[in-house]
């Protein structure tokens, strides 16, 4: 399989390549040549296997030629072994929703169902084998954990995960904090998730510093998430045994979303994808009305969401423009130079046809989590709740999966102040939280960044 650049077409690297790489030359992001589309007998023979089995089936269309079947089998088989359901995931009915647990994995985050797979290709890929790799990530929450529970203690890896300075919530950056090998370096930037992501960007496209670091990446733009995540589409589509399904997903990088977009693009009969955001609507604004244009990062009881530079946006612009890399670079070159850019009438229409998107606030997403736990005696994380009250709001879209991306635990104080109520640590999280932390401060700017790597790995 090749892959090429939203930005380029001309180009060609192997899975491998992109796998390391994360971020195309240019600043691209990748996309596979070409992308498998199941016949309706083929989805049927689908909806026979459990998780793991369907796992490989997905995921080997995007390494074939790199990986054996059997290998990548036992690979994902290895990698979801410390998840506290057999099947990886959960579809729980909630009166009228069905909601998907993703969070189950060891640091209560569905960033756990990529993140572990992407530990293991790192040693299978041999990637690290005769020289140390450098990975840096930013975080706005949950993948540094999950990035930290996969690459922890693994030879020849060092991992640098940013996060923003006291934007997100405790347990979130306890977790983080608290957990990983000496190969594990954690700092927290003065400033918002954007600054942070925006470093990690800086640093792919300097040629130089990346490759005198080895330099590789797991955000959200790494391909390699995205193939990890759309199994669960096809998992719980298969499991509701409907016709008509809508998913309902919180939004912040378009990551998670972006993984359902392919899985309607590989044959799976999504009907509607759906946006929900928080007050940071960057992703509402666009594709209602057609501005992409980031405004000041605002503070939510969501944050994990705090963002106002959706990356993988990309990725469904190429489809928008018909496949013209040529009008994505130029759009990315608006973006960069005037802040923002706007799609025409008809791309906007393109968009409509797969999408909606919502925003619903933070005083919505307490009432939220307050009404389901008196109706149903359940609890749900204030992102979560995001897409409950987006999938609320329509009324004729028939079932809709509500993605449940994250344990309420992981937002203790939230859900104190909607239900007056503390929350016990699930018996899966086996963590010491009050282990003392370990992460530095340093300022916004990347010469800091790379400073301070380069002081760690030298």
């Amino acid at each position: 399989m090749n892959y090429f650049s939203t930005r380029d077409k001309s180009l060609k690297f192997s899975f491998k390549d992109i796998f390391l790489r994360g971020l195309a030359p240019g600043g691209g992001l990748f996309l596979p040549a070409r992308i498998k589309k199941y016949n309706r007998e083929e989805l049927n023979n689908l909806s026979q296997l459990n998780y793991n089995e369907l796992a490989t089936e997905i995921i080997f269309n995007f390494c074939s030629g790199e990986i054996k079947k059997e290998e990548l089998k036992s690979l994902i088989q290895t990698s979801y072994s410390r998840f506290k359901y057999k099947e990886v995931v959960n579809l729980k009915k909630i009166g009228e929703i069905d909601l998907l647990e993703l969070y189950h994995g060891p640091t209560l985050a569905f960033k756990d169902i990529a993140m572990q797979v992407i530990g293991n290709l790192y040693d299978y890929l041999e990637v690290a084998k005769d020289k140390t790799v450098n990975v840096v990530v930013a975080t706005s929450g949950d993948t540094g954990s999950a990035a930290i529970a996969a690459l922890s203690n693994r030879k020849n890896i060092n991992l640098f995960v940013l996060h923003p300075h006291n934007k997100i919530s405790n347990i979130q950056r306890k977790i983080m904090t608290t957990i990983g090998g000496d190969n594990i370096y954690n700092i927290a930037i003065e400033g918002s998730f954007d600054d942070c992501q925006k470093i990690v960007k800086e640093l792919f496209n300097d040629d130089s510093f990346r490759s005198k670091i080895n330099m590789s990446g797991v955000n959200s733009i790494n391909w390699a998430r995205i193939i990890c995540q759309i199994v669960y589409y096809f998992y719980s589509f298969f499991k509701l045994k409907k016709n008509k399904v809508s998913f309902s997903v919180p939004t912040g990088n378009f990551g998670d979303i972006y993984a359902g977009y392919v899985a309607k693009k590989m044959g799976l009969p999504i009907n509607k994808l759906i946006v929900a955001t928080n007050k940071n609507d960057i992703l509402q604004r666009v594709i209602n009305t057609g501005e992409y244009k980031p405004d000041t990062v605002k503070p939510t009881i969501t944050p994990s969401m705090d963002i106002q530079v959706a990356s993988n946006f990309e990725r469904l612009l190429y489809y928008i423009l018909d496949e013209k890399d040529g009008k994505v670079e130029l759009l990315m070159n608006d973006l960069s130079s005037k802040s923002f850019f706007n799609l025409e009438k008809k791309e906007i229409d393109k968009i409509k046809k797969d999408f909606e998107a919502v925003k619903v606030t933070d005083e919505e997403t307490v009432s939220i989590i307050d009404e389901i736990y008196k109706e149903h005696k359940f609890v749900i994380d204030p992102h979560t709740a995001t897409g409950v009250g987006a999938a609320k709001t329509f009324k004729n879209l028939g079932d809709i999966v509500v993605l449940g991306t994250a344990h309420p635990y992981k937002f203790s104080d939230t859900i104190k102040k909607a239900l007056g109520k503390n929350l016990n640590s699930p018996d899966h999280l086996k963590l010491n939280i009050d282990k003392k932390e370990s992460f530095d401060i340093i300022g916004n700017s990347n010469s800091e960044v790379k400073k301070y790597i380069l002081g760690k790995i030298q």
